[in-house]
């Protein structure tokens, strides 16, 4: 069973299920018994505000709560999605909350507001919208949205990366550049001007100031990302001790060496954190209730300081660890990323050093993939490599990749036209997960295909070098290096027994754990080993988990 947390807001903890969300806890209230959800569907993403809470599911629908999302019951999680009047643009692609007010991305690339507009954050005039429980259209042709829990402003980039802003500017925390008063509150999106050049990868919105991530592709490679803050030094939420009217760069040692980007930063109501890709913690800003690792101080922290990290464990990345601000509250997590089988297929695919089959599109170009893979997603019972050849005979080089795509993902929604003229040769209803296991219950007709050797003191196991690089960071590392001999090395792993060997290899094919195996003390701390070692890409649930529920039952 595996459990993931999330932290938002004044301090709400969402906990998880095997994708399913089961329960909220607010902590401010200590007293409270944690709140059941009733939602059924996969859980892409939580956002929490102040007053306002909004979970985003795989399918693309959005339940939300919170006193300026229901007026009839503010603890019932409601479908704001359904509410959009365009039912073409009901399928949300993200969702960010504000101290008041939720934003939802569209799949269709739009952006409506739903909830406080006190401040002008929906842009509209606050004296004839004050609020609304009904989603409304904000902007059209948008690629991202920013805010923060604590924030009454947000920020909207479009597709050509101009930057547009609106919502409470009282303390210069939309960075317009300006110091006068009467433009405290901006209730229409304005475009944002003098923006640092580079990529904007992130920006997040505190109640006093906001902090902008930019990656910059023309840098040196170890410099390329730098921070960028306005606002009010009032906590010193900024990295400098002075009100900023535009973005401008926070500089410090801590984040300037060498191999040290920005991997993620966050805001609460007065303070920021941000986590560095060589393990370093940098915080500054308010600390009057000890929102930062800083002793006691009842006040705040006027300069940058570093917070030592757990050590990292042999098959952890630093990428999986997160920082989340609540009002006034730092939260630091470990989440751990699971692979996900179809999207590894398609990356293979598009890594051409192990394709090793060929076909010819319409205008002679050639497409390259993997036979292997092929052979098992395409139906056996006729040859349907020809009938493949012809059909991408007739497509272009852009139709050819999306029908491979599919074929190694199983996504019809790639593209539905192209994807009923394949159906009728693929495996189009086995999992990829079955596909895998298929290649090694096959193991007699692979024999030729098994080019790669683990040998122990006792046997000799054999993979595909396709699937070790789906499943294996190790092997991938290995065999997609420019300077790694890939011939077929011999590797010896004698801190494992046979047995706990065995249900590695099973597993590497099929996610499963075979019924016949009994689990001792013993073999989980072997397999512990294996997966530390082989840095194994883990699926949800994962190995582990599997195998402390089958020791405990």
């Amino acid at each position: 069973m595996n459990e993931i947390i999330f932290f938002g807001g004044f301090s709400t903890i969402f906990l998880f299920k095997n994708g399913k969300a089961v329960e909220y806890l607010n902590q401010n209230n200590s007293k409270q018994n944690p709140s059941k959800i009733q939602i059924e569907e996969n859980i892409q993403k939580v956002s929490v505000g102040y007053h306002n809470e909004a979970i985003l599911t795989l399918e693309g629908n959005v339940f939300a709560k919170g006193y300026n999302i229901s007026s009839e019951n503010l603890n019932e999680f409601i479908n704001i999605s359904l509410l959009i009047e365009d039912t073409n643009d009901r399928i949300i692609q993200d969702i960010v909350s504000g101290d008041g007010s939720i934003y939802l991305l569209t799949s269709n690339h739009n952006v409506y507001g739903i909830g406080s507009n006190k401040y002008g954050q929906l842009g509209f005039d606050s004296e004839t919208l004050e609020e609304t429980q009904k989603p409304i259209l904000m902007m059209k042709n948008v690629s991202k949205i920013f805010s923060g829990n604590s924030s009454n402003h947000v920020f909207i980039l479009n597709s050509n990366q101009e930057l547009f802003g609106c919502g409470n500017n009282e303390d210069n925390q939309i960075g317009l550049g300006k110091s006068r008063k009467e433009e405290a509150e901006i209730h229409k999106l304005t475009k944002i001007q003098n923006i640092p050049k580079g990529k904007i990868i992130d920006i997040q919105c505190g109640m006093f100031h906001s902090i902008m991530l930019i990656e910059n592709q023309n840098q040196n490679e170890n410099q390329k990302r730098k921070l960028y803050s306005c606002g009010n030094h009032l906590y010193n939420g900024l990295g400098k001790y002075q009100n900023i009217y535009k973005f401008t760069e926070i500089k410090s040692y801590l984040f300037e060496n060498d191999y040290d980007n920005i991997l993620e930063i966050s805001c609460g109501y007065a303070h920021t954190l941000i986590l560095t890709f060589k393990s370093k913690l940098i915080e500054f800003g308010d600390n009057f209730y000890g929102e930062l690792e800083a002793g006691t101080t009842y006040w705040c922290q006027s300069t940058l300081i570093q917070i030592k990290l757990p050590k990292l464990r042999f098959n952890e990345n630093i990428s999986n660890y997160h920082i989340s601000c609540g009002d006034f509250k730092s939260f630091l997590y470990y989440s751990p990323s699971f692979s996900n089988l179809e999207e590894d297929l398609i990356k293979l695919f598009r890594r051409k050093e192990f394709c090793d089959i060929s076909f010819k599109t319409k205008n002679g170009e050639i497409i390259e993939a993997h036979k292997l893979i092929l052979k098992y997603r395409l139906k056996q019972n006729q040859n349907q490599i020809e009938k493949l050849q012809e059909i991408i005979s007739k497509k272009s080089i852009k139709e050819s990749n999306q029908i491979f795509e599919m074929i190694y993902s199983n996504n019809s929604k790639i593209n539905p036209k192209l994807y009923s003229e394949i159906k009728e040769i693929i495996n189009s209803n086995e999992k990829i997960e079955e596909t895998i296991k298929r290649i090694y219950l096959n193991e007699n007709e692979n024999e030729n295909e098994k080019d790669f050797i683990i040998e122990r003191k006792e046997k000799q196991y054999k993979f595909p070098k396709l699937i070790l690089i789906m499943r294996s960071e190790l092997y991938r590392g290995m065999f997609l290096s420019v300077t790694e001999d890939k011939s077929n090395k011999v590797t010896d792993y004698s801190e494992l027994s046979n047995k706990s060997f065995q249900i590695l290899e099973y597993w590497i094919y099929s996610n499963q754990i075979k019924e016949e195996i009994q689990i001792t003390q013993e073999i989980i701390e072997e397999i512990q080993i294996g997966i530390d070692y082989l840095q194994l890409n883990q699926t949800n649930p994962n190995l582990f988990d599997l195998l402390i529920n089958k020791f405990n039952n």
